[in-house]
């Protein structure tokens, strides 16, 4: 049954039971956040959309049937095996790709792929995917220690791989995840890679991580950007298995594959922007697939137990005072959802008033979100001129972004923005470039620049004086 005041919506399952250790579909809530007053002449409409999928919910007493199966999954592991990676790297390597396997449950398809200046296949021997079994995991492990480091680094060679690998598994609903592994920048031309991305999203997820500092986060951040994966910079080998048993684990407990937030909006409105603004930034305005006459889709990729929150922003036709209008209707849809049946729904509203002080508030989690955006930009920005030795625009632009962080009370933020400016006065952004700082900490700040706070904290900036 649809639901539009924002209630939960539970999936209809068909199929038979479970198997042993797989992750069951979540249910869904989905709840709208937003001051509907406009002043009169305002246009638009803004909201904060937050869905939240908790796992493992058990089907009510009563209810008939036995819970739907996991989707079929497929994981590809990719790592880098260019000249750069040898010594501890290539190592380190192997011991975190045979973590992922070990990690990955019985029955998924899995498959290692390795490269460098050309993809090649780590295990199975021929480019197909296997069932994940004792056996099967038992040959994984021992292909692994073939691994050499030689070659160059052309990542969209790795992708298309990854892609025709997982062109068998594209039917809706499949859990399709690639881990990517690398120490260096790719040397494809722009273009060549971009047509790559291209083909490749929505076909897979991708999380990728680079190792070390020679690696360019650009390159990863457009590869997760494009399929809704994660970006982190790993910076000591050893750290490398821990961070792979996570990744895989992680896809494991997905309980639901292509899921889709489709936004209606009335005659004469324009979606201005549709943005993931938790657990980390990602515009999502370019994805639209259109859907219908006034509908769009937007992908999300695949789900587990989690929270994730959306900022909306519709401009609609002028309305009269008293007037009241639906701005948006937000529906979350899964690969077995139909218009009728999504897993959440509800309203963005719009409601023109001339009473000043309701049309002048702004609801303090679309403040909040908005800052947590712009923060992310501001650090990008300011790190990209330091770069360039923009020492005004860097200054400007990082001063910009410890006010933000001391206002979201973002103290994971503010610290790692310690380790590159020096803070005179964070209410005004007041900073000083530190004139050397570590790779690390600079690629670890860029990395973790869309990475957002859910909730506001305190006003103190560690360690401001």
């Amino acid at each position: 049954m649809t639901r539009e005041d924002g209630g939960a919506v539970r999936p209809r399952a068909d199929g038979g039971g479970a198997a042993a250790r797989t992750p069951p579909l979540p249910r869904f809530r989905l709840d709208v956040a937003q001051n509907p007053y406009l002043p009169l002449g305002a246009t638009e409409v803004q909201a904060i959309v937050t869905v939240s999928a908790e796992a493992g919910v058990p089907e009510p007493d009563g209810a008939a049937g036995e819970p739907a199966p996991a989707p079929e999954a497929a994981v590809v592991v990719i790592v880098d095996t260019s000249a750069s990676m040898y010594g501890e790297k290539i190592r380190a390597a192997r011991r975190a790709a045979r973590a992922a396997v070990d990690t990955l449950r019985d029955g998924v398809s899995f498959a290692i792929v390795s490269g460098a200046g050309e993809a090649a296949m780590v295990y199975p021997d021929a480019p197909r995917l296997v069932p994940a079994t004792d056996d099967t995991r038992a040959e994984a492990r021992h292909a692994l220690d073939t691994l050499a480091a030689d070659g160059g680094t052309r990542m969209g060679a790795w992708l298309r791989l990854a892609a025709d690998l997982f062109t068998p598994f594209a039917a809706p609903g499949a859990l399709r995840h690639a881990i990517l592994l690398t120490d260096g920048q790719n040397n494809e031309q722009p273009d060549v890679f971009e047509s790559v991305l291209d083909m490749c999203a929505g076909l897979f997820v991708c999380d990728c991580r680079g190792v070390g500092t020679d690696w360019n986060v650009a390159d990863l951040r457009w590869i997760s950007s494009v399929l809704l994966g994660s970006v982190d910079i790993v910076a000591d080998p050893a750290d490398l298995e821990a961070d792979f048993r996570s990744m895989a684990a992680a896809a494991m407990a997905k309980g639901i594959a292509d899921v889709r937030l489709r936004l209606w909006t009335p005659d004469a409105a324009r979606v201005r922007f549709v943005r993931q603004v938790a657990p980390t930034v990602e515009d999502l305005t370019a994805r639209r697939a259109d859907s219908g006459p006034r509908s769009g889709d937007y992908p999300t990729g695949a789900w587990g137990g989690e929270t994730r929150v959306y900022h909306i922003g519709v401009v609609v036709p002028m309305g009269a005072p008293g007037r009241r209008m639906r701005a948006g209707w937000v529906r979350l849809l899964g690969p077995a959802s139909t218009e009728d049946t999504p897993l959440a729904a509800g309203n963005i509203l719009a409601e023109w008033t001339g009473d000043e002080v309701r049309a002048t508030q702004i609801d303090p989690r679309v403040a909040h979100y908005t800052g947590q955006v712009e923060l992310a930009r501001a650090i990008q920005e300011g790190l990209r001129a330091r770069r360039d030795g923009d020492e005004a625009t860097a200054t400007q632009r990082l001063g910009r972004a410890v006010v933000l962080a001391r206002r979201s009370g973002d103290q994971a933020t503010a610290s790692l923005l310690r380790k590159v400016v020096d803070v005179i006065d964070p209410k005004t952004g007041t900073v000083r470039l530190r004139p050397v700082v570590d790779r690390v900490d600079e690629m670890t700040l860029d990395t973790h620049s869309t990475r957002t706070v859910r909730t506001r904290g305190g006003d103190d900036f560690p360690g401001a004086g």
